[in-house]
């Protein structure tokens, strides 16, 4: 049976992992998983990724890695790599992942898969899926050549795989010098928001250029603090000044995959659908009823959106009041 590692990210101050984690643990259940971490984790992070079916956690830590630097993380998951002779490395397919893989892999001159949805193991041969040509088609890819072969999951594509495997997992220290680095991260400036990142996001309301101004989107802002959703938008509305960069969702911005995308006066563009098309379930709120986006939603309301998303911010309330 093939030797899996899984690079996982913490949050929350290495209170916990990133959800992708989890997912790629309960697709491997069944397998003899490890985790590969730079810094601390918190005891719950810890049971959780036992729950999960992690069998030994590498707890990572040297002079260098104290910051986020490719060079220096490469440098260290090169070592843990080599060291345990693992045959496939995997991570999310996030801001830090698409960065980092690609680098360790080409030290490697190994293969990668990146942005994999969904994927099985045949006669312990890695067989995946992915999106291609904007979303349009989903290719089955295989990689070839020398071990490891390194993929990189989405976000929320997996899904959820509740297990039941109780223990204890193995914790090790390594310790890497990350040697002289050419590049050094001085500081990281977290953003004002304390909401997860759209990659995350299981639930994400976006705004599009019918949004009108930047002060507009407070009313998507309501919605979201009612039934915990990320904030998203358009190009159009980024780049008319409507919202940050860091809200963007598309070919030029992020990749999503949430539970539920609530569009409110997204046309559907075929470069924002690229972004989002692997969302579960789709909402479309529109003036014009033949915008595309209604084309790839599973809901759609020809409307006011200024009218129709307070209706749904007060209809959710008194759900979820229900239910407490």
């Amino acid at each position: 049976m093939s030797k899996i590692l899984i690079f996982s990210e913490t949050r929350n101050n290495a209170k916990g992992v990133k959800a992708v984690t989890l997912e790629i643990l309960g697709k491997l259940y069944g397998h003899e998983v490890d985790v590969a971490i730079i810094g601390d984790l918190s005891e719950e992070a810890v049971a959780a990724l036992a729950q999960y079916g992690a069998k030994n956690i590498h707890l990572i830590k040297g002079a260098g890695l104290d910051n986020y630097s490719p060079e220096g993380y490469a440098k260290a998951l090169k070592g843990v790599i080599e060291k345990n002779s693992y045959d496939y490395v995997f991570s999310g397919a996030t801001a830090l992942g698409k960065d980092l893989l690609p680098r360790v892999a080409g030290i490697f001159n190994a293969g990668m898969a990146s942005d994999v949805v969904n994927f099985i193991f045949e006669n312990d041969i890695f067989k995946g899926t992915r999106p291609q040509f904007a979303g349009k088609c989903l290719s089955k890819v295989e990689i070839v050549g020398p071990r490891p072969h390194f993929i990189t999951i989405r976000p929320n594509a997996l899904g959820m795989n509740q297990t039941t495997k109780s223990g204890s997992v193995n914790k090790i220290a390594d310790n890497f010098d990350a040697g002289p680095l050419r590049a050094t991260i001085k500081e990281i400036i977290k953003g004002a928001s304390e909401k997860l990142d759209l990659t995350e996001a299981k639930i994400i309301v976006s705004g599009g250029r019918a949004m009108k101004a930047r002060e507009n989107f407070k009313v998507l802002h309501d919605l979201a603090d009612v039934i915990g959703a990320t904030v998203g938008a358009s190009r159009a509305a980024v780049d008319s000044g409507y919202a940050d960069h860091s809200m963007q969702v598309g070919q030029t911005g992020k990749t999503v995959s949430p539970a539920l995308y609530i569009a409110c006066g997204i046309s559907g563009a075929i470069q924002h659908l690229a972004g989002m098309r692997t969302s579960k379930v789709i909402v479309a709120i529109n003036t014009d009823p033949d915008a595309p986006i209604f084309t790839k939603a599973d809901y759609g309301i020809v409307g006011d959106l200024f009218k129709v998303v307070p209706i749904f911010a007060e209809e959710f309330k008194a759900l979820l009041k229900g239910q407490s």
